[in-house]
């Protein structure tokens, strides 16, 4: 049907504007505030950019210093009949991250039920779960370690606890939002067909979210690692001690060589999580292309 442009109204413009807004531009006014709102984003990036002194000179001339500090005193790296003792405290290090991460992911996995709003029905309970969640992990590790430290002395199980804390509130917030997000028609046949409570959540939500799940924990515990690596500093164990020492006193070319374990054993660590991480939720065989034969036969 053709349709001629004087015979569109005003309120025919209107709603097809409404349903195919990508085949209109934008009108003025709409225009004039894209225009006013890129103008105001450029205008605090060069405010923020001159205010901390990205574009003085101290900027250019501090570039310029850092490179030949990394040139000509971190490497060569030294050091390397430290290696088994670097290595040992960067087992430590693991071990803390790993701890950590299960300590937070055992205690999360139940409260996330709590936080997920179709799951739980009272509002002041999944509201009050949020929160708790939010205070946990406000506080960046190094705050958590230096309270821990305070209270139960130096070592790795105040890094532990630290990586704990926060990653309990982290844990919740992903386990949850990976709840909320769950297809509603199997647990809707889960119940349709019977099942009570806990068969609902272990038939019908558990095998939806718990991919989800083990990938953030998987992803986590990589972060983990690298926390775990400067808790050190505070005194809450592992090789962020030893790195915070040598560069203490100075002694860059042994720091660098300890910087390269940490780096070689983030490296290792992401391909061993990525290998389980295949293999728990079968990650590689949804990449692999659909086969030819399967494109080809009718639906």
């Amino acid at each position: 049907m053709t349709v001629r442009l004087a015979d569109l109204t005003p309120a025919d413009i209107a709603a097809e504007r409404e349903r195919l807004p990508g085949a209109f531009s934008p009108d003025p006014a709409e225009r004039v505030r894209q225009w006013l709102l890129g103008a105001c984003a450029a205008a605090l990036t060069v405010y923020c950019l001159y205010r901390f002194g990205f574009l003085s000179t101290n900027f250019l001339h501090g570039l310029t210093k850092f490179a030949s500090v990394v040139v000509a005193q971190l490497f060569p790296p030294t050091g390397w009949d430290s290696l088994p003792m670097i290595l040992k405290v960067m087992g430590e290090t693991i071990a803390m991250a790993f701890l950590g991460t299960l300590t937070g992911a055992l205690i999360a996995f139940p409260l996330s039920f709590f936080a997920a709003k179709n799951m739980m029905r009272s509002r002041p309970v999944q509201f009050g779960t949020r929160r708790f969640a939010d205070l946990l992990r406000s506080f960046d590790y190094l705050i958590w370690a230096l309270i821990f430290v305070r209270a139960i002395g130096l070592g790795p199980l105040a890094g532990i606890m630290a990586i704990a804390i926060v990653e309990t509130g982290t844990f919740i917030k992903l386990y949850s939002e990976a709840i909320e997000n769950l297809e509603k028609k199997q647990v809707d046949g889960i119940v349709a067909a019977g099942g009570n409570g806990l068969q609902r959540i272990r038939f019908g939500v558990l095998p939806q979210v718990l991919p989800m799940m083990l990938s953030n924990t998987l992803y986590m515990f990589e972060h983990n690692v690298r926390s775990a690596s400067i808790l050190g500093i505070v005194g809450a164990g592992g090789i962020g001690f030893l790195l915070a020492d040598r560069l203490r006193a100075y002694e860059l070319q042994e720091a660098c060589l300890i910087i390269m374990v940490v780096i070689v054993t983030v490296y290792a660590i992401d391909y061993l999580s990525k290998i389980l991480r295949e293999r728990l939720i079968g990650d590689e065989r949804r990449r692999q292309p659909v086969d030819d034969a399967e494109q080809a036969a009718p639906a």
